[in-house]
């Protein structure tokens, strides 16, 4: 993951750095395949709007966009998403659950990869809002839940996190630059099946 990344371009009437909002495709992603593979696919939502749909059976891929931020000049990470329930039998807490409807990863890179540290703001299965626990393949990446459970399953959710007090909290530590944002909704440990909507990626400055 540790590449060349270049910055994107600010958008100064709003202060914000965007990811995608999927309406020119997926331009800039890599796929990344762990065990089988997750379709990602631009599809238009209920509201006309061009988003991202991911489709895995028993599969883990993800897509990643290599970028390189200031996390301090752009600390809120927003976004919107939906999913259409989540991995039943998954725990993050657990290897054999290690699955998610939807996940968006924020990626600080390390020149040695193996200590490369990332946040991954996941839909939980199990785990309460709020709750953060290391992911139990890579104690460096930690998995925070923003959503939980099905109580909102088929709705579009729009989500805020600031990553400087994320990362704080989780590593006790000054975040470095931010080298990439990930997307992943993976069913490979459980066996079973997912879908999700993403969209509408930025980084904002606080006004």
């Amino acid at each position: 993951m540790v590449l060349p990344a270049a910055p994107p371009a600010v958008d100064a009437q709003t202060q914000s750095l965007a990811v995608d909002s999927f309406d020119q495709g997926l331009s800039g992603w890599d796929v990344q395949t762990f065990e089988g593979a997750t379709t990602y696919r631009i599809v238009v939502d209920e509201d006309g709007n061009r988003v991202l749909f991911a489709d895995s059976h028993a599969g883990a891929s993800g897509l990643i966009k290599r970028i390189s931020i200031d996390p301090h000049g752009f600390p809120l990470l927003r976004w919107r998403w939906k999913i259409n329930g989540i991995v039943t039998h998954g725990d993050a807490r657990t290897k054999e659950g290690d699955d998610y409807a939807a996940r968006i990863y924020v990626v600080f890179p390390h020149w040695i990869k193996p200590l490369t540290r990332t946040i991954n703001y996941i839909w939980a299965n199990q785990l309460p809002t709020g709750e953060a626990v290391p992911n139990p393949y890579f104690s460096r990446a930690m998995m925070l839940a923003v959503e939980s459970g099905n109580a909102k399953a088929g709705q579009w959710i729009n989500e805020e996190r600031n990553i400087v007090d994320d990362f704080r909290r989780l590593f006790g530590e000054d975040p470095p630059q931010v080298g990439g944002v990930a997307i992943m909704t993976d069913t490979d440990n459980t066996g079973s099946s997912a879908q999700a909507w993403y969209d509408d990626l930025a980084f904002f400055s606080p006004q």
